[in-house]
């Protein structure tokens, strides 16, 4: 595990002279949390919509920034909205909360528990609640710009805020990128973002040096065969079997091929093939995810993932034109870099503005993705992405002594607690702009 230098620049940061103190901050942002974000998190909370659909969202969170003083450009790249408030000369800073909900419906148990119903984008009816914290985000977005505005005296640059859609369901930053986002708008010098999390205790600020999102690929394997009936399985080529040596191979590629200190995941989450008990079908569908941290872990993965099918199939003895397929989906999200002397950087803001015991190590054991990365691979943007923690400390007890186990991001039964969480959101993000904006 990383260990975290709650030491590093604390002799070279200061206040500066007419900035606010630390508890007034924290005090300035309880009392919004109290008349204003509230309220606001509970409508978000009451009224999440799916990914690309987000357009009751995004007019209430431009309603809101517009309201605090920003310029607010709405449908960019679909319903992305982006705020501009110039503040004198000095860097572009951006910060980003996505907004988007999820087809699940909630069992929460929360008194003001989702009840939306939408049509997706298949056309069927589903329940929908904001089962990963976006609701947090966008609260935290408006709190952010709410105290920005308000202390324009001790800060320079100017701020961009992003209101991003379809973070969940893609394609949220990638159509705002497409959409020329930084030709209208202006390339920022520094980005900023952070995700509530449920693993972590409320309140508390998580900032990883490395990489806190992996890369992500679907991929879809289409294994052909030879029909056949099944009581005469000679006579035929088992998709079926090949499919399931071609998972079970796939494993290999992880424990053998993968330098032990590079990190990666294959996963296959589909495998469809056949329609009756006795019939030997002649294809199969399988569908993976890909997971990794780096471009060359990322390339080692799909390359050996297309020889270990081929290969199989060979060893079955299907011929040359029944070879499976192997289609990588063009909708990749890259890797979530942090830059790492912009981390030190900030780790020691959070140190000295909220105390040494705001700050936690990062224990992400999974390979969860993000598409944040669009918006700071290429061209490279020195970013921070970091996370806040949303759980009670009582809940984790309670899970530890044997009672129910904190519900895990997309589950029906997520639950944040709003008020730790979006207090340290905002006010994370707060000193962090003053940081990278200060007023000379």
């Amino acid at each position: 595990m990383k260990k975290i230098c709650t030491i590093i620049l604390l002799s070279t940061l200061s206040i500066g002279p007419g900035a606010a103190s630390t508890s007034e901050i924290s005090n300035s942002i309880e009392k919004d949390y109290k008349a204003h974000l509230a309220p606001l998190w509970d409508h978000f909370h009451r009224n999440p919509e799916l990914s690309l659909m987000e357009h009751n969202t995004a007019k209430r969170l431009a309603k809101e920034i517009r309201a605090a003083g920003f310029t607010v450009t709405e449908g960019i790249g679909g319903t992305g909205i982006v705020a501009i408030l110039k503040n004198g000369p000095g860097p572009m800073v951006m910060l980003r909360a996505d907004m988007d909900g999820l087809p699940v419906k909630e069992l929460s148990g929360l008194k003001n528990a989702s009840q939306i119903v939408m049509t997706d984008w298949d056309g069927n009816e589903v329940g929908v609640m904001h089962a990963c914290g976006h609701d947090v985000h966008i609260t935290s977005l408006v709190g952010t710009a709410r105290y920005m505005a308000k202390i324009k005296d001790q800060w320079s640059g100017t701020l961009m805020l992003i209101g991003q859609p379809a973070e969940e369901k893609g394609p949220g930053a990638s159509a705002m990128m497409a959409d020329g986002i930084w030709q209208k708008f202006g390339q920022p010098d520094y980005a900023l973002a952070f995700h509530v999390d449920a693993d972590a205790v409320a309140g508390k600020i998580t900032i990883d040096e490395g990489s806190p999102y992996a890369g992500s690929d679907s991929v879809d394997i289409i294994v052909h065969g030879v029909g056949a009936h099944g009581a005469y399985p000679h006579q035929g080529k088992d998709p079926i079997v090949i499919g399931a040596q071609i998972v079970a191979n796939l494993q290999t590629i992880i424990s053998r091929e993968l330098a032990p200190r590079d990190a990666g995941v294959i996963t296959v989450g589909s495998f469809h093939s056949g329609t009756k008990h006795n019939i030997i079908s002649e294809r199969a569908h399988l569908q993976l995810t890909v997971r990794s941290l780096n471009p060359q872990v990322r390339e080692q993965l799909l390359s050996a993932i297309k020889r270990v099918a081929i290969g199989t199939a060979k060893t079955a003895g299907l011929s040359d034109d029944k070879m499976p397929e192997v289609i990588v989906s063009p909708e990749a999200y890259p890797p979530t870099f942090n830059d790492r002397n912009l981390a030190q950087r900030l780790k020691a803001v959070i140190v000295k503005k909220m105390g040494e015991d705001a700050l936690i190590p990062p224990a992400e054991s999974g390979m969860g993705a993000e598409d944040f990365g669009f918006f700071t691979t290429d061209p490279y943007i020195p970013s921070v992405y970091f996370s806040v923690g949303g759980t009670p400390s009582e809940d984790f007890e309670r899970a530890k002594a044997g009672g129910a186990p904190v519900a895990s991001h997309h589950s029906p039964q997520f639950k944040i607690s709003p008020e730790p969480s979006i207090k340290s959101g905002v006010e994370a993000s707060v000193h962090a702009l003053l940081e990278l904006m200060p007023r000379k």
